[in-house]
């Protein structure tokens, strides 16, 4: 006997085919193997079905499954692409805020290196006048001292070093 729905539906057609035909388009078949032959087909459809059934349920759910994950890919997507724009501009800002901070400390660098170096110059110049000014005190004293121990006349005395007419270097 056949086994399936389909397989028992050809063997009724075979036997409708196969039939001797009478008049007026009528025939005969048997009438016993018919009916057994529908009797299969009817219990075959609950098991067919049944089976018809649970594929389409499995095919569901396979597709709702898979809906389920692309959907949970598509958002692990999108949150992957904002992180990274947010990283992104994270880094994009980190690196603005370094090269400003970079800028504002060589202005404040520049800036330091100049009021130092205008107080060394300014610190070396007030201490070369106060050098002159003592070394022309001793040279002074100097030649005071000399004029009155009588040691040197004053005519021959050298002349006391004044720093005022020699020129700034």
């Amino acid at each position: 006997m056949a086994n399936g729905v389909t397989e028992l539906l050809d063997s009724l057609y075979r036997m409708i085919d196969d039939a001797k035909g009478g008049l007026g388009g009528t025939c005969r078949i048997n009438r016993d193997d018919a009916l057994d032959l529908l009797d299969e087909i009817r219990n075959k459809f609950p098991a067919e079905l049944t089976e018809a059934k649970k594929l389409m349920a499995q095919r569901n759910d396979y597709l709702d499954s898979a809906k389920i994950d692309a959907e949970r890919i598509r958002q692990q997507a999108l949150d992957y692409a904002k992180k990274a724009v947010s990283e992104h501009e994270i880094v994009r800002k980190a690196k603005e805020e370094a090269r400003k901070v970079t800028e504002d400390a060589e202005k404040r660098f520049n800036s330091l290196q100049n009021a130092a170096n205008t107080y060394c110059e300014d610190a070396l110049h007030r201490t070369e006048d106060a050098i002159n000014v003592a070394l022309n005190e001793v040279r002074q004293s100097r030649s005071k001292f000399r004029t009155m121990s009588g040691s040197v006349s004053a005519r021959t005395a050298p002349k006391a070093y004044d720093a005022s007419k020699e020129e700034d270097y």
